[in-house]
């Protein structure tokens, strides 16, 4: 028999079990609070990246317009042999 019971106090057992609910639940309070947060993060990630890639897209369609429209401008001959003239910083 324990201390308690010798001195003729029983203690009960539903309140050890309240107790230990209790800090089972505030555990579990704070990982949702922890996983909540990086729900929010991730979210935000996500956000952000679609948002860049349809950035991305809009500017690949504005260069296939570009290259798609006739223009007076040409391509300039590929000198991959020839010297970079004087003062060009190549």
């Amino acid at each position: 028999m324990t201390e308690l019971g010798e001195t003729g106090v029983i203690p009960d057992p539903r309140a050890a079990q309240i107790e230990r609910l209790r800090e089972q639940v505030s555990g579990l309070k704070e990982r949702l609070a922890a996983c909540d947060a990086q729900i929010d993060g991730l979210t935000d990630f996500r956000e952000r990246a679609l948002s860049q890639i349809a950035a991305q897209r809009m500017e690949i369609e504005r260069l296939r317009d570009v290259l798609a429209t006739p223009s007076n401008v040409r391509a300039l001959p590929n000198s991959s042999g020839a010297n970079a003239p004087y003062g060009s910083g190549s």
